[in-house]
């Protein structure tokens, strides 16, 4: 099973960014999907999951300006983010919840203010 996450880059504050995460070597269309991420001397934390059904959960810190959504014949994953932050810098990690868990390599995000 492999993960690649891309779409990571820099922008400036207020600006967007689309990840995407694309899993091979296995089917995940009835597993849950998500993205985390981990910004400097920080713990891994969550950000956004959807499940096979579609709905959704977001940190609160990312509500109403991150939106997460899934194709689950491609077994793709896509984070979009609007309105970005300083503190939304951070690697970003794709995650599937099959088993004890598959995790993407990361995707860098870095905001500029």
């Amino acid at each position: 099973v492999q993960l690649q996450a891309c779409g990571g880059g820099l922008v400036q504050a207020g600006g967007s960014l689309r990840l995407s995460c694309a899993a091979s070597g296995a089917s995940f269309g009835n597993y849950p999907m998500g993205w985390y991420r981990q910004a400097p001397g920080k713990q891994r934390e969550l950000v956004a999951i959807i499940v096979a059904g579609g709905s959704t959960n977001y940190a609160d810190s990312v509500k109403g300006r991150f939106t997460i959504s899934r194709d689950s014949a491609k077994n793709t994953v896509y984070l979009q983010m609007n309105s970005l932050k300083s503190e939304d810098t951070a690697v970003y990690y794709c995650y599937i919840g099959k088993g004890w868990g598959y995790w993407g390599k990361g995707t860098l995000v870095t905001v500029s203010s």
